[in-house]
């Protein structure tokens, strides 16, 4: 009721507004004429005559104004309906701009409900106990030797400290599989991993006091296939009875830096999937023992898919220390943008070195593995530290028992309760039945002894993860737990592990494997999308090629390749070489079986007579734009072979948002002519093939037009080869260069640039310098000159022992300037849509595009590197923006592209330190100006001086940095690596307030940030087919969603059955959070936003909603009030899935 009062209220003061500018506009016309001296009689024809005028002049002013008075009419209308129930169309709201080809001629500012801006302003001002930033701040980074335990401190304790409460300890047995490594999956499945498993079935059903815990369901998956029913009924028993847990139950334990968040989402739901089909079990713990540094990301997912715990290892040993120190190693971990608790979830840090047995007991290593009984003497492995351990029986057991006692005590000292988690096991452990004997029979002897003397005042037994976490929790609940354990916020990257030895290097190595994950998930996203809606379509019309086809399981292999890829030794770039192949291999594999999904789930969806679907394939009739020859092969464009017979082309916009985005595609002849569906002409800028730097194909020509797609949904375009075309062509200049053969282009050699070079649209000017890199960038709104530099510059190692290597960025100092001898190459293009500079430097191809579009990718600046660094020894090569923008020493990071994490460059630690992973942004602001750099690809990142954005794009290290590879990384490929760079202006900003945990990108940036890493999907017919009939569009929604809303995934959920569907889907929507601070005016966004509200029935256009029921994250569980719902209610930055079932 409020609601609707105040839009009455704003409907209202708009109508005010409109009357009275009207009477302005009146007043205006009064005083535009001479007051010429009045003759008595013709008074009332003087005035008439000038009411006259008065008139015209108003109906002019009206017919210009009209436009504006009904777009905030519209956008009235659309925002009162919105806030009832959903957003709208808001295509209405735009005219199609008459002689322009760029589309919306009068732009609309962004339509922002000032409620939904609210939440960036509030957020941030910290409520919590612990802020990373803060503690980073206080740590000295001294690094001395703590004596046994070399990074902590000294430990000690009183006897009678456990004489009111006894010391409650669980040793939880583990085993940590690397979905490959050192050696691929199915090797290490092969060797080791279905022993482990075949061993525990047996081992812990000889004694039920026996536990185990388990992590990656990839593995888990794999054993089960080859197994029979007695094995896997007694895995379900084993589980009914405690004694196995599964925890966290993900594909595999992911990578946190480099993982993209859709992908961690995706294996996540892809493990809890196959648990409930297959044992009918829902992990409640998160266990996090290998990924190098860890992100509140994680944290955040795993609150959402309905865990209460959760626990991490690999923390900068400097953060162990000092929060030991303060008891502070189990926290609430909250989010930095959480304005109350709701995202609260129990971490538990380990304290000491490593996950492995040695470093699990206590503080002393020397005399924690002696309680390691696989490196019994004979054995194939020892303690370093000269002490092996011994067979317990009654001649020692007292004395090994207190000996194991004092470690137990002392490392509980360093937390709150009197309850102990003790981890036993390290990689690929209990693949032998002597082990699990060794471990369990010594332990269990020691157990017996220290719980039948009660003068030690211990309890000790076997335990899961959770058994640890239950009696914590029962521990905690007598006194308040929230008031018992500190709320902490922030981020724990960068890590290391000893010395100097940031893991900074593998926030880029293997940039190529990066890129290629990034791609795949933009097509596994798309084939998800579209095979839902195509099922639901297969569905009606019984169209039984469809149904009956093998793409449910190639989506699902798809999910598994990727899922397995997020692994911490895989998109980190940590494996050996051979192993890298292998992803690479299965990625590649995915990535042809996604476009197929992709090419027959769009044909079915546009064809005019379904049924016809049984007589094409899309094997045979289309055809995706980009084509990839091999795993290590960078994409090229298909060319497509004109005639005078029509063909269709089609695309696939896969944003949320309806998009007027530039299409590229390839084609034989330079007389093409692009129709729209209706036959109307649509405009071409032609631009030359380049099969060398200064050689043009005649056989290839690029065209490119402005296509505007509505969202999620596909367009149809025909191309034919016709006399009568007029592509614009693109006009060349080459510098320093020479091309012999200009076929039917303009094009003019120059010795070198005499004067600088340019480029600009309605809203950038960029200046370039002589060797063809920008310095220079004008913002057009406020005529603002800004120094945006681009330079390339080398990082090699340290003379020291250890050098950098795959984990390891060990710098010899700072960057060095790239130089070149001769100035390079430098190619200048200009063209009706798009221009850009090309520079050609020996170990890179540089180029920046401008795009002369009104919408979206008009105001942000293309930058694309073609990088070969595969001659080069133990260099990194890095990119630097370099501005005038006075950022000091802070700037801004993504998390995996869900959220922004404030960074302080800090003179107290390494260079390498100071770099952080970026998934998709970084960004350095000051009062007036942000300048952002947007990535298609996983690297890493830092801001050394301030103004500066630099970007790691590869590295060749030729030695292993010890860190258990026992290689350097040296199987570089020809990379490519795809920016944006975004500068915007702020509006008035306190500076005081920068000092806030939280940030967060325009609306403008993420949804540029969106269109890089989802471009649309183009697709041709390979040869004319003259009876196929199309639809003109396909257009599944009623609207675009509103601006600040996302749709990560439409997820086709499997049926009971093996390899089948249901008819249901996940579908999961994160609504962003925003900064409104920036200017509106012009963005080309065609949504609004309205406080995360969406009503399912103005969602779909093409389909009903049968059903949609909230869920966990991952599918796991239902909320006690499950039911169907009529309207979506999303806060900020809340990621939410829903069942969905559409008809």
């Amino acid at each position: 009721m409020k609601l609707s009062r105040q839009f009455t209220v704003f409907g209202s003061a708009i109508f005010c507004v409109v009357i009275f500018s009207l009477y302005l506009m009146l007043d205006r016309g009064h005083l535009d004429y001479p007051k010429g001296q009045r003759r008595e009689g013709s008074f009332p024809q003087g005035q008439l005559s000038m009411l006259q005028e008065k008139i015209d002049h108003l109906e002019r002013l009206l017919a210009e104004n009209n436009e504006i008075i009904s777009n905030i009419r519209d956008s009235v209308i659309n925002l009162s309906e919105s806030v009832e129930d959903g957003p709208k169309g808001s295509q209405g709201n735009f005219s199609q701009g008459a002689g322009s080809p760029l589309l919306p001629s009068k732009q609309l500012s962004l339509t922002v409900d000032p409620e939904d801006c609210l939440f960036a302003s509030q957020t941030g001002s910290q409520n919590s106990d612990v802020q990373m930033l803060d503690v980073y701040s206080l740590i000295p980074f001294d690094n001395p030797d703590g004596g046994v335990w070399k990074q902590g401190f000294d430990i000690t304790y009183n006897i009678n400290d456990w004489d009111t409460k006894p010391l409650q300890v669980f040793v939880v047995p583990h085993s940590h599989n690397d979905p490959g490594w050192l050696k691929t999956f199915d090797d290490y499945f092969r060797e080791m991993t279905q022993y482990i498993f075949n061993n525990m079935v047996i081992k812990l059903k000889e004694d039920s006091r026996r536990k185990f815990i388990w992590s990656e369901i990839s593995y888990l998956s794999k054993w089960w296939d080859t197994i029979d029913i007695q094995k896997k009924d007694a895995v379900k028993s084993l589980l009914e009875n405690g004694q196995f847990e599964i925890v966290t139950g993900g594909w595999v334990m992911p990578d946190e830096a480099a993982a993209h968040y859709f992908a961690l989402i995706d294996q996540l739901i892809e493990g809890h999937q196959w648990l409930e089909k297959n044992l009918g079990v829902k992990p409640r713990s998160g266990w996090s023992i290998d990924p190098f540094g860890h992100s509140p990301t994680m944290a955040y997912l795993l609150k959402r898919a309905g865990f209460s715990h959760m626990l991490i290892q690999r923390v900068h040993y400097a953060v162990k220390k000092h929060f030991a120190m303060h008891k502070a190693l189990e926290f609430f971990w909250r989010q930095n943008w959480d304005l109350g608790s709701v995202t609260d979830i129990f971490c538990h840090m380990m304290p000491f070195y490593s996950y492995d047995i040695p470093h699990t007991c206590g503080p002393d290593p020397k005399i924690c593995c002696q309680f390691d009984f696989k490196r019994l003497p004979g054995g194939r492995i020892g303690c370093p530290w000269g002490v092996p351990p011994e067979t317990i029986y009654p001649g020692n057991v007292q004395n090994r028992a207190e000996m194991l006692l004092d470690q137990y005590r002392k490392k509980s000292k360093l937390f709150r309760t009197t309850v102990l988690l003790a981890p036993l096991g390290d990689d690929f452990r209990y693949s032998e039945r002597t082990e699990w004997d060794h471990q369990f029979k010594n332990y269990q002897i020691l157990f017996d002894y220290m719980n039948s003397r009660p003068q030690y005042n211990v309890k000790i037994q076997f335990g899961t993860l959770s058994d640890y976490f239950d009696a914590l929790d029962k521990e905690a609940s007598r006194t308040n737990s929230h008031s018992l354990f500190p709320v902490l916020s922030g981020d724990f990257f960068t890590y290391a592990d000893r010395d100097d030895h940031y893991w900074s290097g593998y926030f880029t190595s293997r940039p190529f494997y990066k890129r290629m994950d990034r791609i795949l998930e933009s097509h596994l996203r798309a084939a998800e999308i579209l095979y839902y809606f195509a099922l639901k379509q297969a569905q009606k019309y019984k169209i039984s090629a469809f149904l009956s086809s093998s793409y449910f399981t190639e989506l699902t292999e798809a999910r598994r390749n990727v899922g397995l890829f997020q692994h911490h030794d895989a998109i980190t770039g940590t494996a050996k070489d051979w192993v890298v192949v292998d992803y690479g291999t299965r990625l590649f594999h995915s990535l042809m079986n996604l476009k197929t999904i992709i090419g027959s789930s769009t044909l079915l969806l546009i064809l005019k007579d379904k049924h016809s679907f049984e007589s094409y394939s899309f094997d045979t009739l289309l055809e995706m734009d980009l084509k990839q020859k091999s795993q290590s092969s960078l994409p090229q464009k298909n060319i497509i072979k004109l005639s005078t017979e029509p063909r269709y082309l089609v695309v696939f916009n896969p944003s949320e948002q309806e998009r007027n985005s530039m299409v590229s595609v390839c084609v034989s002849s330079p007389t093409v002519q692009v129709s729209s569906a209706a036959g109307k002409p649509v405009q071409v800028q032609m631009s030359a093939v380049w099969e060398t730097t200064s050689t043009i194909s005649h056989t290839a020509y690029e065209i490119s037009f402005l296509a505007q797609i509505p969202p999620l949904g596909l367009k149809v375009y025909t191309l034919l080869e016709s006399t009568s075309s007029n592509p614009h062509l693109a006009e060349y200049t080459l510098y320093n260069g020479n091309v012999e053969d200009k076929g039917i282009f303009n094009m003019k050699n120059m010795k070198n640039a005499e004067e600088d070079i340019t480029l600009e649209n309605s809203f950038i000017k960029l200046r370039f310098g002589q060797s063809g890199l920008m310095e220079e960038m004008l913002n057009k709104e406020d005529g603002r000159r800004h120094e945006v530099k681009v330079q390339f510059s080398w990082y090699g190692t340290t003379s020291k022992k250890d050098k950098s290597g795959a984990y390891l960025f060990l710098p010899d100092g700072k960057a060095k300037p790239y130089v070149y001898t001769t100035q390079p190459l430098v190619r200048v293009q200009r063209g009706r849509f798009y221009s850009e500079v090309t520079c050609f430097l020996e170990h890179v191809s540089h180029s920046v595009r401008l795009y002369n579009i009104q919408g979206i990718e008009g105001q942000s600046v293309e930058v694309s590197n073609i990088v070969d660094i595969r001659k080069e020894h133990n260099r990194e090569i890095a990119m630097r923006i370099s501005s005038s923008i006075n950022s000091q020493n802070r700037f801004y990071t993504d998390l995996n592209g869900y959220q922004i994490q404030p960074r302080m460059t800090m003179s107290k630690l390494p260079l390498q330190a100071n770099v952080y992973p970026m998934t998709t942004m970084a960004y350095v602001q000051d009062a007036e100006h942000r300048l952002t750099l947007l990535s298609a690809q996983s690297l890493g990142v830092s801001s050394l001086e301030s103004g500066q954005i630099e970007v790691i794009m590869d590295r060749r290290l030729m030695q292993d940095d010890n860190r258990g590879l026992e290689q350097g990384v040296h199987d570089n490929k020809i990379t490519a690596n795809l920016f944006r760079i975004l500068l915007e202006k702020r509006t008035v900003v306190n500076m005081e307030e920068e000092k806030k945990s939280a940030s967060y990108p325009s609306l403008l940036s993420h949804i540029t940030s969106s269109f890089l890493n989802h471009p649309v999907f183009t697709m041709t017919e390979k040869v004319p087919v003259p009876t196929l009939q199309l639809l003109g569009e396909f257009s599944p929604l009623l609207s675009s969603l509103p601006c600040d809303i996302h749709l990560l995934n439409l997820r086709t959920i499997q049926s009971k059955v093996d390899g089948k569907h249901s008819d249901e889907a996940a579908l999961i929507l994160h609504r962003k959070g925003f900064d409104c601070r920036f200017s509106s005016r012009n963005t080309g966004l065609l949504c609004s936003t309205t406080q995360g509200k969406i009503s399912i029935q103005k969602l779909f256009n093409t389909f009903t909603v049968a059903s949609l029921i909230p869920s966990s994250l991952s599918l796991m569980h239902s909320p006690p009030d499950a039911r169907n719902v009529s309207e979506i209610n999303l806060s900020p930055m809340e990621i939410s899935t829903f069942r969905i079932q559409l008809r």
